[in-house]
């Protein structure tokens, strides 16, 4: 195995890992590895804490009272919206839409702007390696409208065919491009400002999808160029069943709501209603607002580690993942093989030994890992497999947990007689 140095760390992992009360426990008798954070991410105490501290004093409804609880409920969920435009790189609060996780974000934008913008033979353009909440929800809109999805392809290392997309576009029926941001499976980053550019020359917006991105890269929807952005909070460290959706502010304003209910009204009359301004039009109901509290403060938490020293330590667990899984007989490595332009989720297969049995064996070692198609079955098909293993790291990961990996992974190797 390769010896890491300080400066290569980059993160006192010791303290970081002290921090996630859910890293310290054991598995089967031994410490927990816990490399599924792509699935979902282990929590930091200062969430819990704050999750506990809300519901402990501040536990109330948000806009509609006047007493003291609901005024301060109000103003930590609202500065929690501010908190997320600040990540985001958005200037106007007003631009983000509290919602349930990325997933119900692509919902409300089909629904709500695809449903009022789109006709038939309008098409909307979609890449091979999407997450299915990145998929079916445009194919149930082109379902209802009539428009047609095309897409578009990767190459053998896990990078997006831009020739293929300008190709698309050349037609001149494109309405919308929508992508992740990095994919879930390959890890690749996709150049997201570079598609936008090439989007809008066009004339066709831009969805991003950024459930892995927000959780491993700094945002800047401005830079980026995008219209909308959503990202999911467990993925980061915040709490389940809250995620945030921006939409540039013109578009927002456009956009019918997608669900009725209290708190998204202005006047109710017995035939009709007038809607609330943005973005409270679109979050109709009681809202989460623990999980809003929370997410800004896993926001809080990642900011206080240092920008620089968590894509430092990001780009040392790519690179140590890299080698260590090169070296594993047998092993076929799916997605971009050089560090750069990708993050530290490694998707593979070994030869003899299906994944799920990979993930049984490791789990009996303590290593969480995932294994399955990921949500992504069209990618799946793209590379041949019916299912992969999948390894994924955040800012806790110790490159002595990829150690333990390749030690479980020649284990498996063994039982299988490999």
């Amino acid at each position: 195995m390769a010896v890491l140095t300080a400066s290569q760390r980059s993160l006192d992992l010791e303290r970081v890992r002290a921090d996630f009360p859910a890293l310290a426990q054991t598995v089967n008798g031994h410490p927990l590895a816990y490399l599924d954070s792509a699935a979902t991410a282990q929590r930091p105490r200062a969430v819990l804490d704050a999750l506990a501290e809300f519901y402990a004093r501040d536990n109330a409804n948000v806009h509609r009272g006047l007493h003291e609880l609901s005024r301060r409920a109000t103003e930590r969920y609202e500065a929690a919206r501010a908190r997320v435009a600040r990540f985001l790189g958005a200037a106007d609060p007003a631009e983000v839409v509290f919602v349930r996780g990325t997933t119900e974000a692509v919902n409300l934008v089909a629904w709500s702007w695809g449903a009022a913008e789109l006709r038939a033979d309008d098409e909307i353009v979609l890449t091979v390696a999407e997450h299915h909440s990145n998929i079916v929800p445009w194919q149930m809109l082109a379902q209802r409208t009539g428009a047609r999805l095309r897409y578009i392809d990767i190459d053998d290392a896990g990078r997006l065919r831009l020739d293929e997309l300008d190709a698309v576009l050349a037609g001149g029926r494109v309405r919308l491009v929508s992508l992740a941001h990095v994919s879930n499976v390959l890890g690749t980053i996709h150049p997201v400002a570079e598609v936008c550019e090439h989007a809008h020359r066009a004339g066709a917006r831009v969805f991003v999808d950024g459930a892995q991105g927000a959780a491993h890269l700094a945002v800047d929807v401005a830079a980026l160029g995008c219209d909308f952005y959503a990202f999911s909070g467990h993925k980061l460290g915040g709490p389940m069943g809250i995620g945030a959706l921006w939409v540039r502010r013109e578009l927002l304003e456009a956009m019918q709501p997608w669900q009725g209910g209290g708190e998204m009204i202005d006047e109710v009359l017995p035939d009709r209603s007038t809607y609330a301004a943005v973005p409270h039009r679109f979050e109709a109901g009681t809202p989460n607002v623990a999980g809003a509290v929370g997410l800004a403060t896993a926001l809080d938490y990642l900011e206080s580690l240092g920008r620089e020293a968590r894509e430092s330590h990001e780009d040392m667990l790519v690179r140590y993942g890299l080698e260590r899984l090169a070296a594993v007989p047998g092993l076929t490595l799916h997605g971009p093989r050089e560090p750069e332009g990708r993050i530290a989720v490694f998707a593979f297969t070994l030869d003899g030994i299906h994944p799920h049995d990979i993930a049984t064996i490791l789990d009996a070692e303590g290593i969480a890992i995932r294994a399955g198609h990921h949500c992504a079955q069209l990618l799946a098909r793209r590379l041949g497999v019916s299912s992969t293993a999948r390894a994924s790291c955040f800012v806790y990961t110790a490159p002595e947990e990829l150690d333990r990996l390749v030690d479980g992974l020649e284990t498996a190797r063994g039982i299988f007689g490999g």
